[in-house]
């Protein structure tokens, strides 16, 4: 016995139709909403396209002058409506709710903060959310796991909740590992390649194993830090020249996006082109915005294997020298303060701070010469 065609009404494939125009989600995630065929968006979002203008040669509109002037009155609002939500969405995009939440603006006077809200799938009470910040007690454990870390990071929660007891810090483990979690801390030892990235991501090889390092722009890398503030801590990205220890690039930010990354990595570009950039697995640069990035502008994208940071030596190298002569010296009070400290110090490991492997000579100097040997890329 064949199974009976189901009958749609015009309202519900107008419905679809329009939902497809809005490029939120794939036809797969529409259909499944809608409890139909991938086949049906497709072909009602193609009619609502072609028979658009037969909207206004109707038969009825011709009979009734002033049905069809409200008829094309409302289809205007319609269409000027979707072209502002259209915008909106070009305007945004998706990322964690945390980001999402940055791009809701309440005093838009085209789109409400529900319709908003319904635009990027964020739940509206997600948006009045208030986050509760790290207590004060919570905050001076992340300073001390910090400094630990540069000093083992080798050490997993376990040994580092004992390193805690021991320092008069009794905790359990499960906050530890929150802590470490919230740090972006990943403890460091060798382990099966069973990593799974986020949907869009990419991993690439590791290219640089028995490399030597003879040039600048030979091979670049990245990677990202914890900088604790006095009430809070912010991220820090740096993009490194191995060759000169030179930093091309770098970029502060309150949450663990891929936005700050992508900034410090078109500012880097700006400046020349590597042979090789190398990372870490982190869901930022496994991105396909920045993997993508790097491929268009030919550069050979390397990655660590999933929990060997020391593969990244020198930002690693880099980090303990920022945070011992600058960060843990300072305490900044906020990110303002951090920003303009950073830029100073930046400027002073570049250009002034003699480099022992670099037989005492400054990143900027060494980068500089290489630069004019013929080494641009």
């Amino acid at each position: 016995m064949s199974k009976r065609k189901v009958q749609h009404r015009a309202s519900f494939k107008a419905k679809v139709a329009l939902a497809s125009l809005k490029e939120m989600r794939s036809v797969s995630q529409l259909a499944a909403q809608f409890q139909i065929h991938p086949n049906l968006v497709y072909k009602w979002r193609k009619q609502l396209l072609d028979g658009a203008h037969d909207l206004f040669d109707s038969p009825a509109a011709s009979r009734d002058p002033d049905a069809a002037r409200a008829e094309m009155a409302l289809l205007y609002e319609q269409i000027g409506r979707l072209n502002v939500e259209l915008d909106w969405l070009k305007k945004n995009g998706t990322e964690s709710a945390e980001r999402l939440r940055s791009w809701i603006e309440p005093a838009d006077s085209e789109l409400s903060v529900r319709r908003q809200c319904e635009l990027l799938g964020l739940n509206r009470s997600t948006f009045y959310y208030d986050p509760v910040p790290e207590t004060e007690e919570n905050l001076a454990l992340m300073r001390q796991l910090d400094e630990q870390y540069l000093k083992t990071p080798y050490y997993g929660s376990h040994r580092l909740r004992v390193w805690l007891a021991g320092r008069g810090h009794v905790v359990n483990r499960k906050r530890v590992q929150r802590l470490m979690r919230r740090m972006g801390l990943e403890t460091v030892y060798p382990r099966p390649r069973t990593t799974v990235t986020r949907p869009g991501g990419s991993v690439y090889p590791y290219l640089l194993r028995g490399v030597a390092i003879r040039r600048v722009n030979q091979v670049w890398s990245s990677d990202i830090t914890y900088v604790p503030l006095a009430r809070g801590f912010l991220y820090l990205t740096a993009i490194l020249d191995w060759y000169s220890r030179f930093v091309l690039a770098w970029r502060l930010s309150n949450s663990l996006d891929t936005r700050f990354c992508l900034e410090a990595l078109e500012e880097a570009l700006a400046q020349g082109t590597p042979e090789v950039f190398n990372t870490d697995q982190g869901v930022q640069f496994t991105s396909a915005a920045y993997t993508g990035r790097l491929v268009t502008a030919g550069v050979a994208v390397s990655m660590d294997g999933k929990g060997r940071c020391l593969n990244n030596v020198f930002v690693e190298r880099l980090w303990r020298t920022v945070k011992y002569e600058e960060i843990y010296l300072k305490a900044y009070a906020d990110g303002r303060e951090g920003e303009e400290s950073l830029r100073r110090y930046f400027e002073f490991y570049c250009r002034e701070r003699p480099h022992q492997a670099l037989g005492y000579a400054t990143p900027w100097k060494v980068y500089r010469q290489g630069l004019a040997g013929g080494n641009r890329h």
